[in-house]
């Protein structure tokens, strides 16, 4: 006699498997936009918007610091997530690296905050670099006016 088999948890497993890839494809790639007046970063469930005037400096470096994460993963060359930063454990570090191979741009906004940003080809990350380079010149000159 065959045993009958439930086809409601055939379903349901099809379901969470496709629910988890969609979940990883959203987190895969760090999806920004350079706007007039700031940077918009999106990855999955992170996301931060940052203004041009209330960014203080970037910078290219070559790894992140050891950071406690407070939520957030990794996979592969991947980092994502929210982290607390090991100077000042009160602020929080937004974390969006595709590869942790690569250089990282790493932001400070609002005097200290910080945000480290990449992309999997580190050519897209340099000009992303030199793009939020020129925005930070131009408002500081603006304001210099």
């Amino acid at each position: 006699m065959k045993k009958k088999r439930h086809w409601g948890w055939n379903l349901a497993i099809v379901c969470t498997l496709i629910i988890c890839a969609l979940a990883f494809l959203a987190h895969v790639k760090n999806w920004t936009k350079l706007r007039n007046d700031g940077l918009r970063i999106h990855s999955g469930v992170y996301r931060t918007e940052l203004k041009y005037s209330e960014l203080d400096s970037v910078k290219m470096v070559p790894r992140i610091p050891h950071m406690e994460r407070i939520h957030g993963f990794s996979a592969w060359e991947m980092e994502k997530g929210v982290f607390k930063d090991s100077v000042n454990p009160d602020n929080r570090v937004s974390v969006y690296v595709d590869n942790l191979l690569n250089p990282k741009i790493r932001i400070v906004h609002h005097d200290s905050l910080l945000v480290y940003l990449n992309f999997t080809d580190s050519l897209e990350t340099a000009g992303m670099f030199d793009a939020l380079e020129n925005k930070i010149d131009s408002v500081r000159s603006h304001k210099s006016h």
